[in-house]
């Protein structure tokens, strides 16, 4: 079984190798530019939704920043492994012996090597009959001509047209929207303009530090794996390396260089040297610079991070640690991608800000959430020192959902963007930049591809509800509920009566892993859920007869009559087995968080309400 999936993977491999070269030109329904971590996911979800799909990368590998960059060790959602990032956990868990087997490091819950991430990745791709992977294929122009774009590409000097009707822009710095005309900001923004108190108040270029990863290997007690001294090396620029203070945390060590290296360890006696504070970050912003003026710039930031690995050898005593001989296919063994934090961010059809992160049921984008994430805002900004000083820490959020509307750039048809480059605000970057949200967004740029060449309608014109009943269909979160996993047999419901905000989850900012929490096994009053329907409903909204006693199945009857769905206890008794519900129901049954999400669900539907990219509530037509 291994040799014929080895002798699979290696067709695919040659097929992609003449793919695009041997064809002047080739026509796709959905082209996917960029195979990183958004790319990916984007193209199997849409190629199991039947959707013809071309991905072109430039390197050989899949994941972008969670292997090309070196990136391993998965920051956030470890209690909400949703849909794609759930399925690709679950075959790191298989390869190494389960969950224990990856908790190798304290920076995360899943660390693992970068070359088996690819060939998971690469695995999970192959799987699909109707996605296509191009490798070592760069993308030069891109021009909207009547209904379709035409993408030129070049591979080993040659250039070839692929049209499409959709493009995805996976790119790492959102190069492709830039280029086909979508409105975009780069670096901080004023608090003029998003209305967050934490923003400067004047807007700058100014982004995140990037990093040059580096995968160290343990050789063994007794090797001395030192580089050559780097030009340029200065320990003093190192110093403050092991400092390990957790500001989310008042027990943390200040100073401890072996705690440091554990940061992150991986598996098979590896270490990711992507280190912050004074270590291998490095500030370049790379946005609007050519591709051989990035090339040329980026030999700054690996000389960093060797200064980097050649202080850690001989000021810190690590000479047994080399770099990894058997990670990335380079000459350097070093990652083929720097691991941006930050580029481009669209101006798209919703703007997720700080504000709504914060309070999300003060506003309501939330309805609209595609994607979830549960780290904190974090940005690394040591190392320009002319970034305006924000102590980041201290905007306390919960966990979150991104908005379907920032996946769209306003005023481009045809094209959604994915990967870090979607319409959040700078503050917000922070926190959607990390993997598991990535992620998340490729697997819904994927859905909402999939749904508009399925429909033949614009991307803009599918249906928010559609997106996310997709999404849930491929048990993938909307709502960021960490106590109702998707094994849950009521997690749909749950997450459509949470994305109607008739029900609302509890919020808490945590260390770095933020909650939100529905609690379903709580009572609900008659109030509570009488609040939640008036949005929804007309007539309870001059109704007043709701007290705080609990809910009872008597008194839920009464408002489903009121909300225009008139049923009896008899007809619940019913369906009360086949909806999964526990207990004996009776009319003076006190009723669940659980019970009452999933009784709305089955007999009022209110999901089937639409939204628009703000999430309010589309008109019901008479």
């Amino acid at each position: 079984m291994k040799s014929m999936r080895s002798c699979t993977q290696l067709l695919i491999w040659v097929f992609s190798l003449f793919y695009i070269s041997a064809n002047a030109q080739q026509q796709t329904d959905l082209l996917i530019i960029g195979g990183g971590a958004s790319g990916t996911m984007a193209g199997i979800q849409a190629a199991r939704m039947g959707t013809r799909t071309l991905i072109i990368e430039e390197t050989d590998w899949l994941g972008g920043m969670l292997t090309s960059a070196g990136v391993a060790a998965i920051d956030g959602n470890h209690r909400m492994p949703s849909g794609l990032w759930g399925e690709f956990r679950s075959r790191l868990y298989e390869y190494y012996g389960g969950p224990a087997t990856v908790s190798t490091g304290w920076v995360s819950n899943t660390l693992f090597e970068p070359h088996v991430g690819n060939n998971i990745l690469k695995q999970m791709a192959a799987a699909e009959k109707n996605l296509q992977i191009a490798y070592r294929v760069s993308w030069q122009t891109i021009r909207r001509v009547n209904d379709h774009w035409e993408v030129t590409v070049m591979k080993e000097k040659k250039t070839s047209v692929i049209t499409a009707k959709l493009v995805i822009d996976a790119t790492e710095l959102g190069d492709v929207a830039a280029a086909a005309g979508a409105k975009y900001a780069i670096g901080m923004d004023s608090r003029l303009e998003t209305g967050e108190e934490q923003a400067p108040e004047k807007a700058n270029d100014i982004i995140q530090d990037l990093t040059y990863v580096v995968i160290l290997k343990d050789y063994g007690k007794g090797a001395d794996k030192t580089i050559p001294k780097p030009e340029g090396y200065d320990p003093a620029v190192f110093a403050g390396s092991c400092d390990v203070s957790d500001p989310a945390s008042f027990d943390s060590p200040a100073n401890n260089c072996h705690h440091m290296m554990q940061y992150g360890r991986l598996p098979n006696n590896k270490y990711m040297i992507n280190w912050p504070k004074s270590g291998n970050d490095y500030y370049l912003n790379l946005i609007g610079k050519t591709p051989a003026e990035r090339a040329e710039a980026l030999k700054a930031a690996k000389l960093h991070s060797l200064r980097f690995i050649y202080y850690l050898q001989t000021v810190l005593g690590y000479k047994h640690l080399g770099i990894a001989d058997d990670e990335f296919p380079t000459k350097d063994r070093l990652p083929m991608i720097p691991y941006h934090r930050e580029s481009r961010r669209v101006k798209g059809e919703a703007l997720l800000t700080v504000n709504q992160v914060s309070r999300p049921y003060d506003f309501t984008l939330f309805r609209t959430g595609v994607a979830v994430g549960d780290y904190t805002i974090d940005h690394h900004h040591e190392k320009n020192k002319q970034a305006p000083k924000i102590d980041f820490v201290k905007i306390r959020v919960p966990s979150y959902n991104v908005p379907l509307g920032s996946l769209l750039p306003a005023g481009v048809d045809g094209l959604i963007v994915a990967e870090k480059s979607i319409g959040v605000t700078n503050i917000v970057n922070g926190a959607t930049r990390l993997q598991p949200v990535v992620l998340g967004i490729g697997q819904a740029a994927g859905v909402l591809a999939a749904l508009s060449l399925q429909k033949n309608i614009s991307p803009r014109g599918v249906a928010v509800r559609d997106v996310q009943q997709a999404l849930l269909d491929a048990k993938a979160y909307i709502m960021p509920f960490i106590d109702v996993p998707a094994t849950d047999p009521h997690f749909a419901a749950i997450q459509r009566i949470g994305a109607t905000g008739i029900l609302k989850g509890t919020g808490v900012p945590y260390l770095w892993a933020n909650q939100t929490w529905f609690y379903p096994e709580r009572t609900i009053s008659r109030y509570e859920l009488t609040e939640g329907l008036r949005a929804y409903y007309e007539p309870l909204r001059t109704y007043w007869g709701a007290s705080g006693e609990p809910l009872n199945l008597r008194f839920l009857l009464e408002l489903l009559e009121k909300s225009g769905h008139k049923t009896s206890l008899q007809e619940i008794q019913q369906n009360w087995a086949s909806l999964h519900l526990s207990g004996t129901p009776t009319a003076d049954m006190e009723l669940n968080r659980r019970s009452t999400a999933v009784l709305i669900d089955h007999y009022l539907q209110p999901f089937q309400r639409g939204v628009d990219y703000a999430g309010q509530l589309n008109t019901i037509t008479q």
